[in-house]
């Protein structure tokens, strides 16, 4: 897949922040060109498919749709508090609109909160709430909650005719293959619901008519099936793939953040200390880049939400020091230069900074008292 130019994303990404101190609304997209909108919205994505076909929807519509969606299913992890925020930011910043959907009857389907959909709608508030606290760009009326027992009820002869439709356009194999997207294997023994359920994701990108699957790799294999589908019924418009990149586990060997393992990932509700201690005791091994937890940390959240990252060191061990961009830290890290501890100190400092907003820290008692 075409990469973005580098000099050209940095110029127009670094005109962003996130931190909520610092960022204003999206009011217009009319001061960036054609060239800055595509560099911002194709930075979010590890994977693009197509390069080309989101360089002519952004030139051709003013204001693309952009999908997202997630299962209310308990803690919030960072990833999915701050870098969603991030994106969102990115995509409302370059013009997009974006439809959030908050997908309860899958949550249901995939036997999250025990089934449970009055659990289910509780966590689902109390995501959005801290997406509100974290400063998500929800002034300017460009994003939208949507809860999918909500809208597919409004519109239930619309939704279930386009689900069956896709069920019988392919075969159970190919709906297995879809499994990840609900964090099961193929190999899995699978409930009748959960096989139902990627025929009914696959449905929602039409349903929300959305230009944008804006989804994490995990979602990949659904969102492949929706532009397989577009070929089967001849539509020419298929939706663009833009899959962001997945955080690791903080643990040696977690490909992916567990929320039954509490040193796995940061939580949006963490406190300092345990921040402190999560990140002390993080996979970081000396001098190693790649598969490195701590730097994908620093790589995908506080580079873009802080444009910096801050390294304070006695002058014994080098000094203080201010990175600008991965590459630099990455070539410090790598050599040597920067120390793993000297990393995590900086790092959890950055992390319970972004944390340190109050509304968030409220959130606690909320998800405490509401007892999930």
């Amino acid at each position: 897949m075409e990469q973005p130019d580098a000099a050209a994303a940095t110029e127009a990404i670094e005109s962003l922040s996130s931190h909520t101190e610092t960022a204003e609304p999206s009011n217009s997209n009319h001061e960036l060109s054609l060239e800055q909108r595509f560099q911002i919205v194709r930075s979010i994505g590890e994977e693009c498919i197509q390069d080309e076909e989101l360089r002519n929807l952004l030139a051709k519509k003013p204001e693309p749709i952009c999908y997202d969606g997630f299962e209310p299913s308990g803690r919030m992890h960072i990833a999915q508090g701050v870098m969603k925020t991030i994106n969102v930011n990115k995509l409302i910043s370059s013009g997009c609109r974006v439809k959030i959907w908050i997908a309860d009857w899958f949550a249901k389907l995939n036997n999250k909160m025990g089934g449970d959909l009055k659990k289910i709608e509780t966590v689902g508030r109390y995501l959005i709430e801290i997406w509100k606290a974290v400063g998500m760009d929800l002034e300017g009326g460009k994003v939208e909650f949507l809860w999918s027992s909500k809208e597919i009820n409004a519109r239930a002869d619309e939704y279930w005719p386009l689900v069956l439709d896709i069920a019988q356009k392919n075969n159970l194999k190919r709906i297995i293959r879809c499994s990840q997207i609900m964090g099961r294997s193929e190999t899995e023994e699978l409930t009748a619901a959960q096989i139902f359920y990627p025929c009914m994701q696959c449905a929602d990108i039409f349903f929300l008519k959305a230009d944008i699957c804006q989804l994490g790799m995990d979602q990949r294999k659904v969102n492949v099936l929706a532009r397989e589908y577009c070929d089967d019924i001849k539509r020419k418009n298929k939706p663009i793939i833009l899959s962001h990149h997945m955080l690791p586990g903080l643990q040696e060997g977690q490909e992916k953040m567990s929320k039954s393992d509490p040193l796995s990932s940061i939580f949006m509700e963490d406190e300092e200390a345990e921040v402190n201690l999560k990140i002390k005791k993080a996979f970081c091994p000396p001098k190693v880049v790649e598969k490195n937890p701590c730097l994908e940390y620093v790589k995908y959240l506080i580079l873009p939400w802080f444009n910096e990252f801050k390294v304070e060191r006695s002058a014994a061990n080098g000094g203080d020091k201010t990175f600008k961009n991965f590459e630099e830290l990455a070539a410090d890290y790598e050599s040597g230069e920067l120390h793993p501890a000297d990393l995590k100190s900086a790092l959890s400092k950055s992390l319970n900074k972004i944390l340190e907003v109050d509304s968030v820290l409220s959130l606690h008692s909320y998800n405490v008292s509401e007892g999930f």
